[in-house]
């Protein structure tokens, strides 16, 4: 059994070394995510026409006739991720492996990072409170002007130079919009009570969605409005459900319809 079980051993990795010289070297070039899975599919789906030395059936064929010696798939799935705990720091941010992330969470709490191939995520008491798109290199600092809008609120002059901003104009989170918004707001109401005022708008985007924040405040400036209020209206009005009005037959009452008046000069 131990003989069988290491020949099946060997044959699974001495494939996995044939497909990983095969299809990863070069590395691949893909757009996205699901460029390259649809790449490796049709790479897994030409090997299944392939024959390997000493066989005679395709490894398509033959891996339908073990299809059925297997046992079935387990009910309850398992998580991928790799697992740490670590402490929020002075600037509200956690470090997992070589990075620090920001986190909205008071300073000192301890939290589950969950390492995932394409992000991170940050957990506290069974609740998600953080994702950020993993780093690769070392030494970084990833912050979301998100995590510190509270902080910001107390002290608006910090949020015009502070490295949240700076990173979220970075990497193409800030339009053009909110900048627009942003100085109307000013020039109503003052450098710093302006600025108050666009972090409250921003906090907004916490609840409402940033995407949905940006369509209300590009409304409210087509409309020639540049306030808070207006824009949380906007955003609220999503959600409200209004009754839909049919048409009913007036029945006797068409005898008081009069045709409308007509104004024209003479």
């Amino acid at each position: 059994m131990y003989a069988r079980w290491g020949t099946r051993e060997g044959g699974v990795e001495g494939e996995s070394g044939y497909f990983r010289r095969k299809h990863w070297v070069p590395v691949p070039v893909a757009c996205d995510a699901d460029d390259l899975n649809a790449q490796l599919l049709a790479a897994c789906q030409r090997d299944e026409r392939r024959v390997i030395s000493g066989r005679e059936q395709t490894i398509g064929a033959a891996m339908l006739i073990e299809r059925d010696n297997l046992l079935p798939s387990p009910a309850e799935g398992f998580d991928l991720a790799e697992i740490s705990f670590p402490r929020v720091d002075a600037q509200r941010c956690v470090r997992v492996r070589t990075n620090r992330y920001s986190v909205p969470a008071p300073v000192g709490s301890t939290l589950e990072a969950r390492v995932y191939t394409p992000f991170i995520e940050i957990w506290r008491g069974g609740e998600r409170i953080a994702r950020h798109e993993r780093c690769y290199n070392k030494q970084q600092q990833i912050l979301y002007l998100e995590h510190y809008l509270d902080i910001l609120h107390r002290k608006p002059g910090a949020l015009a130079g502070s490295k949240p901003l700076e990173q979220q104009r970075q990497a193409g989170l800030w339009p053009v919009c909110f900048d627009t918004f942003w100085m109307q707001l000013k020039e109503r109401h003052g450098k710093q009570n302006g600025t108050k005022e666009m972090i409250e708008l921003l906090m907004l985007g916490k609840e409402h969605g940033r995407k949905e924040l940006q369509q209300a405040v590009e409304r409210c400036l087509s409309l020639k409005c540049s306030d808070v209020a207006a824009v949380r209206h906007l955003l609220n009005t999503e959600s409200w459900q209004r009754p839909v009005c049919e048409p009913i037959d007036i029945g006797s009452l068409n005898r008081y319809e009069r045709p409308l008046p007509v104004m024209r000069w003479k």
